[in-house]
């Protein structure tokens, strides 16, 4: 994990296993077989249009309340000291066991939200990459195709060869382009409450140097999803907010989700407070904030139980087709988050301590921080915590072992079926 750790995810970061040393860990038998006919379901669809809302719920089919799972939760506390923790674990059949820890609001009794909402981060990427990905299926976008098609002048107007970078580059995080959020870390108080538009995002990233020639390695940039949300936008002709909703929040029923509007600094649903702190600074209430400065990075607002959803319904073939999923599971080396990880197109995914893959993403802002994934036959895992690593932290190495705290929790989760 390279990224500022105050900053929009960057990615998780998940340390070598310490199962052995940990009070909090036990060994895991689970072992999952991985292929593609698990992962790719028969049901496949060209336009997210086209989706039927997926139903699930709590039922009295859901899952009993596990033990091992709320002790995760409770040492993400306790041990760890986020003010709160929250959980959603979805099964193979959609049943969903909510889990909570901590307190809703430092210094109060306050209830955490059972599946609360919460600002996602870089999650926000398996959404953008979805949309575009449909795109492709209605032939108005390919992959291997250059920015300069879709965006003509940009890139060069920033002595970039907008040739020289595919789409396929910007969804994988091979284009090289330099990370804007680099530009901004030493005065995210000053962006609490500052609009930044997309294009501000592409000039804020060229302050910076390129990193490496396109398609020479991996490394993580915020910047690749801002130019792969303007191209949805230039293909479209709408504003892509409106395009992840009407493609796949609203025909998924992902009622708890959204892409806030122009200026829209609140959480709309029920929340835990989400706090903020720089190293060795108190932590403050960093609830309300304007998010545009992650925009198609990440903008976004979800639940646990949403992001399951939407998760399973991704790997399942029912967002995007066959073809389109299988392209977004094709994976380039990323060790740069944990040991292991591997990045599509918009999607990771990593080794379980138990055996077999994960796929999801993650994602970091100011307040929360959600870890989640979901594996071949369904089962998803979403967590999430009320402040960041790096706020909790007392210099960096140690913001590292904290964040490896909560993949951790995530990898026990999906290990305890």
């Amino acid at each position: 994990m390279q990224y500022p750790i105050n900053l929009i995810e960057r990615n998780a970061t998940m340390t070598d296993r310490t199962e052995q040393n940990s009070p909090r860990r036990r060994p895991r038998t689970r072992t999952i077989v991985i292929t593609s006919a698990a992962i790719v379901v028969a049901c496949s669809t060209v336009s997210a249009l086209v989706i039927a809302p997926w139903v699930e719920g709590r039922t009295a089919s859901a899952p009993a309340h596990d033990p091992a799972i709320q002790r995760e939760l409770d040492g993400l506390v306790a041990d760890t000291g986020f003010p709160a923790a929250l959980a959603a674990v979805t099964d193979a059949g959609g049943a969903v066991t909510d889990y909570v820890s901590g307190v809703g609001e430092i210094g109060t009794d306050k209830k955490v939200p059972a599946d609360g909402q919460v600002r996602i981060g870089s999650n926000t990427k398996m959404y953008t990459a979805a949309v575009m990905l449909q795109l492709v299926d209605e032939g108005k976008v390919a992959l291997d195709e250059p920015v300069a098609t879709y965006l003509p002048g940009l890139l060069e107007a920033h002595d970039i060869d907008g040739e020289s970078i595919s789409v396929r580059q910007l969804l994988q995080h091979t284009s090289g382009l330099p990370n804007y959020t680099g530009a901004i870390v030493e005065d995210m108080s000053a962006l609490r409450d500052t609009y930044l538009s997309p294009r501000d995002l592409v000039d804020l990233a060229f302050t910076l140097p390129v990193s490496f020639a396109p398609g020479e390695r991996w490394e993580y940039s915020n910047t690749n999803y801002v130019l792969a949300g303007l191209i949805i936008e230039k293909v479209t002709g709408r504003p892509i907010g409106p395009e992840i909703t009407d493609r796949i929040i609203d025909p998924l029923g992902l009622t708890e989700t959204s892409f806030p509007g122009l200026g829209d600094t609140s959480i709309p649903g029920p929340h835990a407070t989400g706090y903020y702190a720089g190293l060795g600074e108190d932590l403050e209430d960093y609830t309300k904030l304007d998010p545009s400065w992650g925009w198609a990075a990440g903008q976004m607002i979800s639940s646990p139980s949403d992001l399951n959803r939407f998760m399973r319904a991704l790997i399942a073939g029912d967002v995007i087709s066959d073809a389109s999923l299988e392209e977004m599971q094709s994976t380039v080396p990323a060790e740069d988050p944990w040991t292991g990880a591997e990045y599509g197109l918009g999607l990771m995914s990593y080794p379980l301590s138990c055996g077999g893959l994960a796929w999801g993403h993650g994602g970091d802002i100011p307040g929360y921080e959600t870890r989640n994934a979901v594996v071949p036959d369904g089962d998803a895992v979403t967590i999430a915590v009320t402040t960041l690593p790096g706020s909790l932290a007392k210099d960096e190495p140690d913001a590292y072992r904290i964040a490896g705290e909560v993949t951790d929790a995530l990898d026990a989760a999906l290990c305890a079926g």
